[in-house]
């Protein structure tokens, strides 16, 4: 069961005894240069540690050191772990894996996406699985979405985003935000239920993340007045100041799909912008190939080269953030009574750390990896390899819509005219239109179309990875399209690619065939290999992985593959509906 006390008690007085040297500090920094935050100022001090907190920083030593850890940190420099604010962790990865990757490069505080475990489990069990995620050395915290950012049939989507549900959430001690909020079009055109959900939000003192890409100043004034604090889609220099001036605490973004980041800090700094107090770093969940060279402290590295100076660079990967959730008693600092998150570092210039503390454990010793928890007990949580008990067969495989979906970028759709036969079994490669399915998981419903940009010589694909965890069916050859699906039902989940009825690729995805257990490292190389795969057939576009995920999300333009049909964002209408098989 959670304990909602961070520290009790006994601890506590254990804590004190350290200072009054009846009891020995885990772990003792000494000669330390570490970053104050307060006073802005790099300070010379001894760090003591006990167990998971900081308690004492300062010019004394402990007086009790039998059972201490002593470190030498002269020459060294150190800085809070770092926090990533906007983490999608089911991008083929998992919470687990991705914490301890993105703990070995100085990220220790996760600030995630709950939609995934909101729509895969009861409530109750997800609220276990991220308290004992929680008891992992990295910090992890939660938001809590108010919709499924798709259309589900039926009433699913009310049961799962109930008012009940939605204030269990809320009032969860690790959820420590709503949103983000995508659906920010229902709210304005009149949707009550949702700005009750943003009004119990801000009852609970909590903040609120927004979705607002390409918004207008007007737009953004009214999300302010319905409550949003932060926005985590600003795209160019222009749209930092106007966030930065309407109020937001603003996110500056550094992902695979945008990564805007170098060009955000030019441009900010032409406008003259020199208080950044109110901007924050994110990755904003990227695929795991986007983290071969970091997570947070890549973005630091990029922003110091920028020009910008070295306390706010740090500060926008932990203080500034740890600010804004009104968390800076526990995270963003160094000073007693802060959680042992530390980076130890080599060169303030250089944010990537060679050692690392993560609640008072090495996960990092001088730049060789210590891992703690092997493995997570998913199966705890019924997150276990898909079993698919139902055949496809070439009579799903039946297409006769008037129209398809045309690729603008990774994630956009638009609609447009299908101008061939489609009843055909295989179609040519001179042209970069292919046969393009989502089938319900459980086998009850399909819906066919053609997809144009995608690749013009990819002949089988099929992925249990999207939004809503149903199955995505992409190909020239519909032959081939079923042996994909036959080797994903095969191995419970995953992302397989065929050529000539024979696999030529396998992402195995055991839990529920949206997250992997591999390790990041592994999966990078499993991820890069599916890349450059696709793009030798064609894929023209940064990222596959999003567009699998975002084919049924209706937070973007301009039509969607959803569970109800084709679906048309911007008239909020089901186009053509999804067919029972």
């Amino acid at each position: 069961m959670h304990d909602r006390y961070r520290w009790r008690t006994k601890l506590i007085r254990e804590q004190i005894a350290v200072i009054n040297g009846k009891k020995s500090p885990s772990i003792l920094l000494k000669n330390a240069t570490y970053l104050n935050q307060a006073l802005r100022k790099w300070i010379k001090a001894n760090i003591w540690i006990y167990e998971d907190r900081i308690v004492y920083v300062g010019s004394n030593l402990p007086e009790m050191t039998t059972k201490t850890e002593i470190v030498d940190c002269e020459n060294k420099f150190i800085v809070p772990g770092y926090i990533e604010p906007h983490v999608h962790p089911f991008q083929l990865y998992n919470p687990h894996t991705f914490a301890q990757y993105a703990s070995q490069s100085g990220t220790t505080t996760l600030i995630s996406d709950n939609l995934m475990f909101a729509l895969l489990l009861p409530k109750k069990k997800a609220f276990s699985l991220i308290e004992d995620l929680h008891k992992l050395p990295s910090s992890m915290y939660w938001w809590c979405r108010y919709d499924p950012q798709t259309e589900i049939p039926g009433e699913g989507e009310a049961q799962i985003f109930s008012p009940e549900n939605i204030k269990d959430w809320l009032e969860h001690d690790l959820v420590i935000q709503g949103g983000e909020l995508s659906s920010w079009p229902k709210v304005l055109d009149g949707d009550d239920l949702l700005l009750h959900y943003m009004l119990e939000t801000k009852r609970l003192r909590k903040p609120i993340e927004g979705h607002f890409p390409g918004a207008s100043e007007k737009t953004l004034t009214k999300m302010r007045l319905i409550g949003v604090d932060c926005d985590h889609e600003s795209m160019s220099g222009k749209d930092v100041y106007m966030r930065l001036s309407q109020g937001y605490v603003t996110s500056l973004r550094y992902s695979s799909i945008r990564p805007d980041l170098p060009k955000m800090l030019d441009e900010i700094l032409e406008l003259g912008i020199d208080q950044f107090d109110r901007l924050i770093f994110t990755t904003d969940g990227s695929p795991p190939a986007f983290y071969k060279d970091g997570v947070i402290d890549k973005m630091i590295k990029i922003a110091l080269d920028k020009g910008i100076p070295e306390i706010d660079a740090y500060n926008m990967a932990s203080y500034n953030i740890a600010m804004h959730y009104g968390m800076d008693h526990l995270h963003g600092m160094i000073g007693p009574g802060r959680i042992a998150h530390l980076n130890i570092l080599d060169d303030k210039r250089n944010p990537t750390p060679i050692s690392v503390i993560a609640k008072g454990k090495w996960v990092l010793r001088d730049g060789v990896p210590v891992v703690h928890v092997e493995s997570f007990p998913w199966e705890k949580y019924d997150l276990v390899p898909q079993k698919i008990d139902w055949d496809l067969t070439m009579d799903d495989l039946q297409f006769s819509m008037p129209f398809g979906m045309e690729m603008i970028n990774s994630v956009i759709m638009k609609p447009y005219s299908i101008g061939f036969d489609v009843s055909i079994d295989e179609l040519p490669t001179d042209h970069d239109e292919s046969f393009l399915m989502l089938v319900d998981k459980n086998g009850r419903w399909r819906i066919n179309t053609v997809i144009k940009g995608f690749a013009n010589k990819v002949s089988g694909f099929a992925s249990s990875y999207s939004n809503t965890g149903d199955f995505v069916l992409i190909g020239k050859s519909k032959t081939d399209m079923l042996t994909a699906f036959n080797r994903m039902k095969e191995i419970g989940g995953g992302l397989v690619l065929v050529e000539n009825n024979e696999v030529i690729h396998e992402i195995k995805l055991e839990l529920h065939g949206i997250m992997s257990t591999e390790n990041l490292e592994q999966l990078i190389k499993e991820e890069s290999e599916l890349f450059r795969l696709l793009q030798e057939r064609g894929y023209k576009f940064v990222d596959p992985v999003y567009t699998l995920l975002f084919l049924s999300s209706t937070h973007l333009p301009y039509i969607r593959l959803t569970p109800q049909g084709i679906f048309d964002v911007m008239k909020k209408t089901v186009l053509f509906p999804s067919i029972m098989r």
